[in-house]
């Protein structure tokens, strides 16, 4: 199987998650995910300030532009604005089940409307030249069946899209929440190794449940890449072991503590520039996750990162109150590469 590297590992686009900031974060973790944005509709990139939607740190590639969209020609124009702007590939989501997205006709709803996919490709695909992707689910609603699924990939790789990312789960767009329908729809790997193996000229990806190492190494013998969404927000440790164990590369960062100290310098450009320190540590709470003095880190974090006068000190004092707990437990007696 020809596995294409540029998607082996990749962290999802969530709202209200995957902002500048956290991917900032992320990539000190590993430089090779390819991380993506948060979903950012068309009405807002062109109607909006774009600037500040798309508005990027220099290190956060590779980076993906997701939209969120149905009209062609306004995928197109955006399409055209992400090639400019840097990105490396702009995704069409056709996955995401939230009400706002329902009532908008895009995200997952879009799955229902297979034609119209395929003329929302075409037109990104002709406005720029850098790879148009999408994101999808296994099915909505009582399109669920194994035979839908294969003739949507069938129909949107006939307008040239060589990327699916495929949450494994299907949607339900009434009677689920957006929440639920992250968690209680079933999971169905063998759908999608299946259709890899039927459309083996495709670079299939598959997101969703995936806690494990173990787990992404038993995937990636039946396709080629794999997305994490919720693990790497809520525990991005995981994240400091994916360089050498997928890509056989070393990573420059030993502990939680080093990648404290190279927040420092972002946070306070960001903050001198009137950035909230709180919105950006926001996304670092999980970072001891699990280990002793995780508590006291998300606790000194939100009870001191919002003040009005909170700077990087603040974070500096967070970490040293877990690190101090963290060291003096057995487990670090035990194993002090946990640090």
């Amino acid at each position: 199987m020809a596995v294409t590297n540029h998607w082996k590992f990749s962290i999802a686009p969530m709202m209200g998650r995957s902002d500048r900031h956290c991917r900032y974060f992320w990539r000190l973790l590993s430089s090779e995910a390819r991380l993506y944005t948060e979903m950012i509709t068309t009405g807002a990139l062109i109607h909006g300030n774009s600037a500040r939607l798309l508005k990027r740190n220099g290190s956060d590639q590779p980076i993906s532009l997701q939209l969120g969209g149905s009209n062609p020609k306004d995928l197109a124009k955006c399409s055209k604005l992400a090639e400019q702007k840097g990105f490396d590939e702009v995704n069409l989501n056709c996955g995401c089940p939230s009400n706002r997205v329902q009532s908008g006709e895009f995200g997952a709803s879009l799955m229902l409307r297979p034609d119209r996919v395929v003329d929302c490709i075409d037109s990104m695909r002709t406005a720029c030249s850098i790879p148009v992707t999408i994101k999808h689910r296994l099915g909505v609603d009582d399109m669920d069946s194994y035979d839908e699924l294969e003739n949507f990939v069938g129909l949107v790789s006939s307008a040239g899209c060589e990327v699916f990312i495929i949450h494994a789960r299907k949607a339900w767009l009434s009677g689920l929440s957006p929440r639920e329908n992250r968690e209680i729809p079933p999971l169905n790997y063998p759908w999608i190794y299946r259709l890899k193996k039927e459309f083996p000229w495709l670079t299939i990806v598959l997101n969703g449940g995936i806690t494990s190492m173990s787990e992404i190494s038993t995937h990636l013998t039946h396709i080629d890449g794999v997305m994490l969404g919720r693990k790497a927000y809520e525990d991005p440790w995981f994240l400091a072991k994916v360089d050498s164990l997928l890509f056989k590369k070393t990573s420059g960062t030993k502990t939680r503590a080093e990648i404290i100290e190279k927040m420092i310098p972002y946070i306070k450009e960001e903050v001198s520039n009137g950035e909230k320190l709180n919105h950006i540590t926001r996304h670092l709470v999980g970072l001891y996750k699990g280990e002793p003095g995780g508590r006291k880190f998300r606790r000194y974090l939100a009870d001191y990162a919002h003040s009005k006068d909170a700077d990087y000190k603040t974070l500096v004092e967070a970490s040293v109150i877990a690190q101090k707990t963290l060291t003096n437990s057995p487990r670090y007696i035990r194993n002090p590469s946990i640090c």
